[in-house]
């Protein structure tokens, strides 16, 4: 039953992973800051730059989950498209193709923003 379970879980993850060159692995989870905010004046356009940069995301990866001491998988709770509230100084941040995001694990996080 445990076996069964643990495969359509995980093939659930690789499908929401599918197109992702990151992939997180256990209960670690992958997320796309907001991107800062500017301020436009007329046709000037003053950037937020002196700020720090919000520490609010949208989960792009998630893990399958951790597998506890009985081998039984325990799923990660947060899913893909969630907005999220994390750290400022919480996670791995990597930049790929251009685009920066923050990798660390669920239990890390601080609330879900719910729409």
């Amino acid at each position: 039953m445990h076996s069964k379970y643990f495969r359509h879980k995980y093939l659930e993850h690789l499908k929401n992973t599918i197109g992702m060159k990151i992939k997180p692995l256990h209960n670690h989870v992958v997320i796309k800051q907001q991107d800062e905010t500017e301020t436009m004046y007329g046709n000037i356009i003053v950037p937020d730059a002196g700020k720090e940069k919000p520490l609010m995301g949208e989960v792009v990866a998630s893990g399958p989950g951790i597998v506890n001491m009985n081998g039984v998988l325990i799923p990660n709770t947060v899913e893909v498209g969630a907005t999220v509230v994390f750290p400022a100084f919480g996670g791995t941040k990597m930049t790929v193709d251009g685009e920066e995001y923050v990798v660390m694990k669920e239990q890390d996080l601080l609330a879900i923003i719910e729409k």
